[in-house]
């Protein structure tokens, strides 16, 4: 793993900054990654870990693109995250919502019976889910909402 820079502070991007833990399902490694302010999830398989910084804009468009956000929110949010760095971590509250994910991912994939292209189904899944559900209802995130609301407020596209 490559050793964190300096505290950059707050990401320009509407997402936010990006949180990523390894973990392992049905002996597989995987890296699930997830932004600070939608709480949107990402899960790929964990091969080139040393290239996920270079890698992760590309993995954010592609897994926006799955969501059907226009390209130009998409383009917008891609530029935003250059350069991308390493850095501390710096909500906490995103790490229990990880650990909250982590241990769901199991339950939407069959034992054996799963490979790279079944992540976005479970990525779906997993942004259907109410994080921060002890609070106000108003102040629960469905990452499946948020995340358009956050870059068309963002980007202000048409």
């Amino acid at each position: 793993m490559l050793p964190p820079g300096p505290d950059l502070g707050d990401s320009d991007s509407a997402l936010g900054d990006w949180y990523v833990n390894r973990i392992v399902v049905d002996r597989q490694p995987l890296l699930l990654l997830v932004s600070s302010r939608a709480l949107l999830p990402m899960l790929i398989p964990a091969r080139s870990v040393r290239d996920l910084p270079a890698r992760l804009p590309d993995l954010v468009a592609t897994r926006l693109r799955r969501l059907q956000l226009p390209p130009s929110l998409i383009r917008a949010e891609v530029a935003a995250m250059a350069p991308v760095a390493i850095a501390k971590t710096a909500d906490r509250s995103v790490l229990g919502i990880m650990v909250d994910f982590a241990k769901a991912v199991p339950f939407h994939l069959v034992q054996g019976a799963w490979d790279a292209t079944t992540l976005p189904f479970v990525e779906s899944r997993l942004a259907e889910t109410p994080c921060h559900a002890g609070r106000r209802f108003e102040d629960v995130i469905f990452p499946d909402a948020k995340t358009p609301a956050l870059l068309t407020a963002r980007w202000h596209a048409g």
